[in-house]
């Protein structure tokens, strides 16, 4: 599991977003203009994080099924 007991850790900022990685090196990124008047520490619970790592994950995942039903059937 991604979020339970582990920590997330900023890598870089870019173009107003927060990039962070979990412990098992999945990327996903934090909007600052959603982040209201929020404190983003270098590290931190993961757990906090998930709203933005589950949107992540669900955008990878339409990406993928949309590449996938795009590839030619070859028989």
């Amino acid at each position: 599991m991604m979020v339970k007991n582990k920590v997330v850790r900023l890598k870089y900022y870019h173009e107003d977003e927060l990039f962070y990685e979990t412990e098992c090196g999945f990327v996903f990124s934090v909007p600052v203009p959603n982040a209201d008047n929020a404190i983003f520490l270098v590290e931190d619970k993961a757990l906090l994080f998930m709203r933005w790592n589950c949107k992540h994950l669900a955008c990878l995942d339409t990406e993928w099924d949309g590449s996938r039903r795009q590839m030619p059937i070859v028989s």
